[in-house]
């Protein structure tokens, strides 16, 4: 079986990166295992904590369970252009201590939303930025960029356009492959 870690990037119990995630989990054929692993209680990043060996209890069941899949897929809304503060934070816990990051070399794919235009265009790229340092691949395309998400959700949280869904496959099949290439 293979692990796919999701994170995304809001908090909202009803957020749209939330909603997409769940869709998307469902394109996986079987023999993957992807699960939402919240990030909503970490608490803040601070390398004293570390530094000291008194991690909270929060980072070392995160780091536990992140290091247990074999991928990562980020689900992320755009927050003034870039990425939310809490998926940075999960990033930060997850590759401290540097030498034992939890995402070395776990292929990684990212999806940002937006209700607006733009489609979290920044939120993606800015995201690729840090996943590069952290030496994670990435599926590198299609580049999924979701825009004016509200629309493309039905009252069920279910995405209503075919064209979508298919490509999201087509991403979910390119994120397969990479995956393929590092297990």
């Amino acid at each position: 079986m293979t692990k796919i870690a999701v994170l995304v990037g809001s908090l909202r119990k009803e957020s749209y990166s939330r909603k997409v995630a769940k869709n998307v989990m469902g394109l996986f054929p079987e023999g993957y295992d992807p699960e939402i692993i919240s990030i909503r209680d970490l608490p803040l990043y601070d390398q004293d904590l570390d530094d000291e060996n008194t991690p909270p209890k929060e980072w070392t069941t995160f780091r536990e369970k992140v290091k247990q899949c074999d991928a990562v897929l980020f689900v992320t809304p755009e927050y003034n252009r870039s990425v939310p503060g809490v998926l940075k934070n999960a990033i930060d816990v997850g590759s401290r201590p540097m030498a034992d990051s939890v995402w070395k070399k776990k292929p990684a794919g990212i999806i940002s939303n937006s209700p607006k235009n733009l489609s979290g265009f920044g939120a993606n790229h800015h995201l690729r930025q840090s996943l590069v340092f952290l030496d994670m691949p990435i599926v590198q395309q299609p580049e999924v960029y979701l825009a004016n998400i509200t629309t493309l959700l039905d009252e069920n949280g279910k995405i209503n356009n075919e064209g979508t869904i298919q490509f999201l496959q087509t991403f979910v099949d390119a994120f397969i492959d990479l995956i393929g290439k590092y297990k």
